[in-house]
């Protein structure tokens, strides 16, 4: 499901002018039910086709037992670690850790390039993996669609509905994102209301819609940079984004 999102991933790493690798492995231990790891879009020959216009030195294209055929050290996340999607995918992180952990033993990477739409995921890699492995996580700016919705291979499970409704919820969290540069504290104070009216409006389930610290993913005192984080299931897709 490669997107405009993870070629800018490989563009950032091919301008370091050292070998490219691009890893594909749709991971089962980070999905918390089997029909979504059923249902995750794949179409391997049309990721190919992109990767050699983009001349990509190296695809890795793992099965099942490649991965996990070694032991490995399980990661456990911490109480202040179940926070935002932690807390609603139980035991997501820990699959992610464990597959990233099996990933950077097989190969030795200088450097790691990594979206910054899943936030989350970006900070937790950062924090149990980058010193054990000697690695420079390299964050990358999220990729949207007309500047509105966050690209991501589960877009592709949306029709066009969904996807109208996703790109003006987009519009306007990036506004309260805006807005609360001068008014930080009494939007906070709002949050609830905003998350009720948008389910009301877009028929909608909203798992978090929280301001958070980008350095601890702490919830905000605003005295830092911050981002407006948010996950919620429109038509039975899981998205999330930040801002």
């Amino acid at each position: 499901g490669i997107h405009a999102g993870h070629i800018s991933l490989i563009k950032a790493s091919q301008n370091k002018k050292s070998k490219t690798i691009v890893s594909i492995f749709v991971n089962p231990t980070q999905f918390n039910k089997g029909d979504d790891f059923k249902q995750y879009p794949r179409n391997i020959q049309k990721d190919i086709a992109i990767l050699e216009k983009l001349n990509v030195e190296y695809l890795f294209t793992p099965n099942t037992k490649d991965i996990y055929k070694f032991k490995a050290k399980k990661f456990n996340l911490k109480k202040k670690d179940k926070i935002l999607c932690a807390k609603f995918r139980v035991g997501h992180f820990e699959g992610v850790l464990n597959v990233m952990n099996r990933l950077l033993t097989i190969i030795k990477s200088k450097d790691l390039y990594m979206g910054e739409k899943d936030y989350q995921q970006l900070y937790l890699i950062k924090k149990f993996l980058s010193k054990k492995f000697k690695v420079r996580i390299n964050s990358c700016p999220t990729i949207r669609i007309n500047n509105k919705i966050a690209l991501s291979t589960r877009n592709k499970l949306l029709n066009k509905r969904s996807f109208k409704k996703a790109s003006e919820i987009a519009s306007f969290l990036k506004k309260i994102k805006y807005r609360s540069k001068s008014q930080a504290s009494k939007l906070a104070l709002n949050l609830p209301d905003y998350k009720k009216e948008l389910e009301k409006k877009y028929k909608i389930k909203i798992d978090y819609l929280e301001f958070r610290d980008e350095k601890n993913l702490k919830l905000n005192n605003f005295k830092n940079k911050y981002r407006l984080f948010v996950a919620y299931k429109i038509d039975n897709v899981r998205l999330i984004d930040n801002y």
